[in-house]
This record gives structure tokens, sequence and C-alpha cells, in this order.
């Protein structure tokens, strides 16, 4: 028999998701352009007792403004809304990223350089953090937001990634497209714009999991 979702599970994921950002309910709420109340534990029971879900829109909109995945939410809901344990992961700037010796040619973390930061356990063992720089990213990733992530993550279209090129540029972007001879990545940001690269200048390919902001 298939498990059926209760209202706490939902409710619990929407707070635990809040803390993995650093939002309270309200804050999480005027992120997604909700209003604050929103998701106020007090809205979410009538004075009658009657049980007041959130909306699939006002889920949606919370997934859009933090950049969490579908997949990041569902995994909170099934476990209840349980925050998971915390720890460390490399860490360096998107800037400094470009730079040799910190990324083998698969895209994961080696080298001497990186410092330390605590994130959720749930982030895989070859996960890595890089801290945003500039508002080329904005509005999803404004500067100094923190993103987690994973080369061994599978990649598919519409996820967000962190692409480097043969030549060391670090791009973070949204995967539009993957043919076998082009990249097409798509901006967050409108004032800048989209790139297609071939095929043999894409050096690596990693996965947004999530962002810290």
């Amino acid at each position: 028999m298939a498990e059926i979702l209760t209202h706490a599970q939902i409710w619990a994921a929407l707070d635990a998701l809040g803390d993995r950002y650093g939002l309270t309910p309200s804050g999480l709420a005027r992120k997604a352009g909700l209003d604050p109340t929103t998701f106020n534990r007090s809205k979410r029971q009538t004075a009658d007792g009657h049980l007041r879900w959130p909306s699939t829109e006002s889920i949606a909109k919370v997934l859009q403004a933090t950049g969490a995945g579908l997949d990041e939410f569902m995994a909170l809901v099934a476990s209840k809304g349980a925050k998971p344990m915390r720890s460390s992961r490399p860490l360096i700037g998107l800037a400094q990223a470009g730079v040799g010796g910190f990324f083998d040619d698969a895209g994961f973390a080696t080298g001497a350089g990186w410092e330390e930061i605590d994130v959720l356990a749930d982030a895989d063992e070859h996960s890595y953090a890089l801290e945003i720089s500039g508002d080329s990213m904005a509005p999803l990733y404004r500067d100094g937001d923190i993103v987690i992530v994973s080369p061994s993550a599978p990649v598919r279209r519409g996820d967000r990634v962190v692409v480097k090129t043969t030549s060391g540029e670090i791009l973070a972007k949204e995967l539009k497209r993957q043919t076998a001879k082009t990249v097409e990545l798509k901006s967050f940001n409108p004032d800048f714009p989209d790139r297609v690269l071939p095929k043999e200048e894409v050096s690596w390919m990693a996965r947004i999991l999530w962002a810290s902001q």
C-alpha cells in the first residue's frame, strides 16, 4: 500500500527547507514572493480544527526562489521534515575556482588551498562548496551565497550546474540542452547571455545540489 502524505509531513518539510536556507517561515514566504504570513504556524489550522495545506503553487514558488530541487524537497517530506546531521565540506570562492590545481579532470575537489564549511550531510561525500561572487547569477544566487556542488550527481536538463571550460572559465548556469556536440546553458541573470559550448571545450560539469542563502 502506498504511503499517504500527511499534513504534518508537508509542513515539517517546508520548515526544514527554510532551516536549510537560513530562513524563518515568514522569511521563506517573502523570498518566494508570497504574503509573509503564508507559512505561519497559526495559519496551518483553523480555529475549528480544520487543516490548511500549503498549495502546490506556493511550494513551486519556494523551490524556484531557493533554488532547491523537487527531489530535495521530497527527501525532506519522506523523512517527515527531520533535520539531517551536518558535516564538513571543502570551500572555495567561485572566482578562485578557475585557477588550476583545485579540481581533477572530472571536477572532483583536489589539492590544497581549500577552506572548510559545515553543510548538511545529505550532500554526498564528493560534494564541495563554492562561494558566489558578483551579480552574474542574480537574482537566484547573489554575492556571498554558498552553493553545494556534486561532480558525482547525475545531471539532467533543467538542473543548475557549474561548468569548467578547457580555457579555465567557471560558469554557474542552468543546463538547457545537451547534445552529442554541444552543451547549451541558460543564464540566471537576463543581463548575461546564454552560452552554447562545443562539447570538446567542456572540461567538466557538476550539479548544484542546493544553496545556503
